[in-house]
């Protein structure tokens, strides 16, 4: 397994390879502190498994770059590891194709379970309060062929299936919805289930309605937001350095 961080911060780098580490099976961790680097790095060796990537950057604004690294290479998942928590930038974040957001204020075990989320498919937000943000973003989350499928249902490490219920969504319905959450376009979630397009159009309206969203990526929030646990019992860390 081999991780690329892009972080201009000696101690965030250090943080984040004792974590990466930590996860077993890592071969190679490579560290740059710009975009340049990055760019560089990937042009000649884009057999990678994961990017973290800070939104401040020396030479470029992070969400350039996440949108540059997902077109050019579509199946290398990106988390994105910021200062900000900002609803707003999570949303933003996971528009551009990112497959997590992961706080920098986050304790260290968040970081590892975020992070092995990812590995294993998923998509990891954090904890917000969506407020008025579900209306603010448009994008779907149209993943290209080839890129990593998120869990089914699974948002945040944790399963999905005992909220969902109360949703009264139809079988077909929870079908589109573990493959809208994959990151499918309507054409290949028609394909798998031998659909049409306008049907599948017909469910993923119905799922968004259920969600009381208007788009995918407001969907995997939704969805974050339903299938959190409670709140951690008193003694246990929530904010590690």
């Amino acid at each position: 397994m081999k991780v690329l961080l892009i972080d201009d911060h000696p101690l965030i780098l250090s943080a984040l390879k004792s974590t990466i580490l930590g996860l077993g099976g890592v071969a190679t961790v490579v560290d740059v502190a710009d975009a340049q680097a990055a760019r560089a790095i990937l042009q000649d060796d884009s057999d990678f498994d994961l990017v973290l990537l800070d939104l401040r950057l020396p030479d470029a604004d992070g969400f350039d770059v996440l949108s540059e690294f997902r077109a050019a290479y579509p199946a290398l998942p990106v988390v994105v590891v910021s200062a900000s928590d900002r609803s707003s930038d999570v949303i933003r974040s996971i528009d551009l194709g990112a497959m997590g957001f992961v706080p920098k204020r986050s304790s260290n075990d968040t970081l590892f379970e975020a992070l092995r989320m990812v590995m294993s498919g998923g998509i990891y937000v954090p904890p917000m309060n969506l407020g008025d943000e579900r209306m603010g973003s448009d994008h779907y989350l149209d993943t290209p062929p080839g890129a990593p499928r998120a869990l089914p249902l699974a948002v945040d490490g944790h399963p999905a299936a005992a909220p969902l219920d109360a949703l009264g969504l139809t079988p077909r319905q929870t079908e589109v919805l573990h493959l809208l959450l994959q990151g499918k376009p309507n054409k290949l979630i028609a394909r798998d289930l031998k659909l049409s397009v306008e049907t599948i159009k017909d469910h993923v309206a119905a799922v968004l309605r259920s969600l009381n969203v208007s788009s995918r990526t407001q969907a995997v929030l939704a969805i974050g937001e339903l299938t959190r646990p409670p709140v951690s019992a008193p003694g246990r860390r929530k904010n590690d350095p």
